[in-house]
Formats: structure tokens, sequence, C-alpha cells
């Protein structure tokens, strides 16, 4: 079992940066690939990015490429998305999601354990 808090959502102009976090539970942790997503008003939650257990792999979705920035620090059990010259197209909910994998899938059907959620809001 893994249990997953995401925090750190907020309001923030367009240009401005968060950090969210995900806090997860159980010494297992560094064998679990982290994915962020996020849900758009009225959409399919959507992949944002991941990152694999031990940190040796990450991956983006093309819209956030060299704007997000994803990383982890297992001796917290903390992943993190660093989110850079923010624009109201990233106003969302924010979740984190877990499996045991060595990959970073894409798709939210592949992910085990769910956090809550955080909401972001981003305004011109």
């Amino acid at each position: 079992q893994v249990q997953l808090v995401e925090s750190g959502g907020g309001l923030v102009q367009t240009g401005g940066s968060l950090r969210l976090s995900c806090g997860a539970s159980g010494r297992t942790f560094t064998r679990y690939t982290i994915t962020w997503f996020r849900q758009h008003p009225g959409r399919e939650r959507e992949f944002v990015a991941g990152i694999t257990g031990t940190g040796d792999m990450t991956s983006y979705a093309d819209s956030v490429k060299g704007q997000f920035t994803i990383s982890r620090d297992n001796a917290k059990n903390i992943v993190y998305l660093q989110m850079n010259n923010l624009k109201p197209e990233d106003t969302a909910v924010y979740y984190c999601a877990a499996v045991f994998s060595d990959r970073a899938p894409a798709f939210p059907r592949n992910y085990d354990y769910w956090g809550q959620g955080t909401q972001v809001t981003v305004t011109s």
C-alpha cells in the first residue's frame, strides 16, 4: 500500500512559479515511479511528468518541456514538480500517482495509487 499527498498548489499570476510536492508513505518508495497528471475542467486527466524510483529516467509531456522539472528526494519520500513560467492553460488540478515500475507510463490506467490532488490556478 502506498499513500500519496499532494501540496503546494495555489493562485499565481502568469509568469510565476510554483513547486508542487508529492509526499509518499512506505519504505519501498524508491522502487516506485511517481508521475504527475493534471485535469483541466471538463477534460480527462492528462500526463504531465514522470520520474522513476532512482531518478535516472524522467519524462515530460510536450506541453511542459522546458517549463516544468520533476525531481525526487528519496530520503524524504517526496517528489517535486517545479513549475516555471506558468500560463493560464496550466490551470488544473494536479495529481501524483505511483506504480511499481522502471518506466514512467503516460496513461492513468497504468497507475495503482493516487493522491487527492492540489489546485493550481494561473491568472492573466
